[in-house]
């Protein structure tokens, strides 16, 4: 047996342990890995406006790949810190673990709870610049990312020590630095990404300026993009813009503001004719998708407040009972942000408030100041709208239970009926299997015979499901495509969804490269997202990606999955080759289906996640809604009606 002794225990010194295991410190090294480096940044700066401290920020994309974020807060601070003997800038960007967040005498609210943020990004980057203004004066900082005598990189090394560059009147700091290639699948910040997030964060920071400076993008003019972010309204103008394109009940958002001693907190809410609730949670400026303490106070008060309110005002009668908390947040728009001091969140990814005396904190809060809203006068046509929406609601709730006790009591037949269209997998380990719901029969027979049965389901659909974009859920369950896949899956539907019964661990939607085929996704995903989020949030929905060309010469046979790599294979093979271009799933046998499509070691799939659920909440209304105007209005800005030939049409011609 092989000695195991201290010697072999290794300790990481410093950063090191950021380069060596970085998906524990940003989750990923995608896209999304790179853009959480610039979230760490920005959410300083955040902190800073939070707390009273600035009113601006701008973060500047540059033609090199680098990033750089300005506020005009306090600036970091420059004195000697007493224990490490270096300057609090080096400190912060240095040192895991370190930072002024850890009690209240700076910052009473903070996103940042671990001191590892600005080190974080300085570890993964190339390089990192640092100018913080303090006490009249200008200072500048510089690191990088080096190899040592061993040839290990060790990142975020002092390059330039922190020096004096004179008197200044301005304020705040300056970050700026370059995404390490080294760590990194692409260093290629996206604009539209970052947009929508400093988009939000000016929503959630009433009158704050955030700018977005966008040095890839050139204007007609020859400018570069440039997009301000100010809204005066905060959350109010926030449920506005969500709501764009909806028939609302009144135009106007319920707004108030309220504090305790232990959390100061803002509630927007306003309501659609839609049939679904959309309830968007922050503390201190991070969004919370997954809900918590604060989200469950704020809908035990909802609840009371409206059946009280309700029956006071004659809109509830006697003999009429409560309605549900369900029927009343059928068609709400609610943006709930709090600020509080201690946060504790449910694991890493900081996206569930666990701190459990926010409940009743909320709930307090919230019924007092929206009892008191509803209660006036003036607000009685809201009330009352309110209350026949959830009348409505309840009725709709009632046929829903019904359909779905017919659905249950039809599922002995519906899986009988389903053994005929459901190829089902042999595995029995839900952890590994995946259904592949897949359009036509076509495809579905290729996908059948091509599929590795022991862990891969194929669900063939028959036509196009409903778009289930401003239909209730009894009307859903009439559907047959979608009752087929809400049995395949196992796991129920809207209320009574639990994801903890799937029977596969990724759902595949396999469809083809057309127009058609894009809108079978865009219904399924609505679908999924209406009715199972969970299953999106905890990342089972994937695309799957078919080749879109197939080039041969001789017995070189080679599948493209876009026009820049048909060209690349092209040029590799040189003239005399065939080229074929697939216009449906069906065209391909069940062994191309299988090497290009569904073998994991080679498939190419695409992972369908929510980042910003408010964002994807107004994009589903916009394109599945039936706000015709809205609808044409965003395709006139992002289609392209100009497109070049494809390379298919370029190459068949030079073949």
């Amino acid at each position: 047996m092989k000695e195991y002794n201290s010697k072999d225990i290794v300790v990481l010194e410093g950063l090191e342990a950021v380069r060596l295991r970085p998906g524990m410190y940003i989750g990923t090294t995608s896209a999304k890995g790179l853009h959480h480096l610039l979230w760490e940044i920005v959410d300083n700066s955040i902190d800073e406006i939070a707390n009273g401290f600035g009113d601006k920020i701008i973060v500047t994309l540059y033609k090199d790949g680098t990033v750089s974020v300005e506020d005009n807060g306090r600036g970091i601070p420059v004195d000697k810190h007493p224990q490490l003997g270096i300057s609090g800038v080096e400190v912060v960007f240095t040192q895991l673990h370190a930072g002024g967040k850890f009690n209240n005498d700076n910052y009473n609210f903070s996103g940042g709870l671990h001191g590892v943020g600005a080190s974080v990004t300085n570890a993964l980057s190339e390089w990192l610049d640092v100018i913080t203004n303090r006490n009249g004066k200008k200072y500048k900082i510089q690191f990088h990312s080096v190899p040592n005598s061993k040839g290990k990189i060790l990142g975020g090394t002092v390059k330039s020590p922190l020096r004096c560059l004179g008197p200044t009147n301005d304020k705040g700091t300056f970050v700026h630095f370059k995404p390490d290639a080294r760590i990194f699948e692409t260093i290629n910040f996206s604009g539209e990404v970052i947009a929508k997030r400093l988009k939000e964060y000016a929503f959630l920071n009433k009158g704050a300026t955030i700018e977005l400076i966008d040095e890839n993008v050139i204007n007609e003019d020859g400018s570069c993009l440039k997009k301000i972010y100010k809204f005066n309204g905060g959350i109010k103008d926030f449920v506005s813009y969500i709501n764009e394109g909806k028939n609302v009940l009144f135009p106007n958002p319920i707004y108030f503001e309220a504090q305790s001693d232990i959390l100061k907190l803002e509630c927007a809410i306003q309501y659609t004719d839609a049939y679904v609730e959309n309830i968007f949670s922050y503390v201190n400026n991070i969004s919370t998708s997954e809900g918590g303490t604060h989200e469950a106070g704020f809908r035990t008060a909802l609840t009371k407040v409206l059946n009280e309110a309700g029956r006071e005002a004659g809109f509830l009668k006697d003999k009429d009972t409560n309605l549900m908390g369900e029927d009343y947040r059928e068609g709400i728009t609610a943006v709930l942000s709090i600020k509080m001091k201690n946060v504790q969140f449910e694991g890493q990814t900081k996206t569930k408030l666990g701190n459990p005396e926010a409940k009743n904190e909320v709930d307090n809060l919230v019924y007092n100041h929206l009892l008191a809203i509803m209660e006036k006068s003036d607000n009685k046509k809201i009330l009352e709208s309110i209350i026949n929406k959830g009348k409505l609601a309840a009725n709709a709730r009632l046929a829903s239970k019904k359909a779905k006790e017919l659905t249950r009591a039809k599922n002995s037949m519906e899986v009988t009926a389903l053994i005929g269209k459901l190829a089902s997998c042999s595995g029995r380990d839900t952890k590994k299997n995946e259904l592949y719901i897949v359009e036509g029969d076509s495809a579905g027979g290729s996908a059948k015979m091509g599929r590795d049965r022991s862990f891969q389901a194929i669900l063939p659909l028959r036509g196009k499901p409903l778009n289930v974009e401003k239909k209730r859920l009894e009307q859903v369950l009439q559907n047959d495509e979608f009752r087929s896949i809400i049995t395949a899956l196992g796991a129920g539907i809207g209320e009574d969804f639990d994801v903890d019964d799937l029977k596969f661990d990724k759902v595949i939607i396999l469809a083809d490269a057309d127009q058609d085929g894009a809108h079978i996704r865009a219904i399924l995903l609505t679908f999924f997202y209406r009715y199972m989020k969970q299953l999106i949030i905890d990342g089972h929905v994937y695309i799957g990606v078919p080749p879109l060309y197939k080039i041969s010469k001789k017995n070189d046979i080679r599948y493209a999955y876009s026009d820049e790599q048909l060209r690349q294979y092209a040029d590799e093979l040189g003239k005399g080759y065939d080229i074929q271009r697939y216009k449906g799933l069906g065209e391909m046998n069940p062994e191309q289906l299988w090497e290009t499509t569904m073998d994991p070691k080679h498939r190419t799939m695409i992972r369908v996640t929510i980042d910003d659920a408010a964002e994807a909440e107004k994009l589903i209304t916009t394109l599945m809604g039936d706000d015709i105007e809205s609808r044409k209005l965003y395709i006139s800005e992002y289609a392209n009606f100009n497109k070049e030939p494809d390379e298919f049409d370029k190459l068949k011609k030079v073949k």
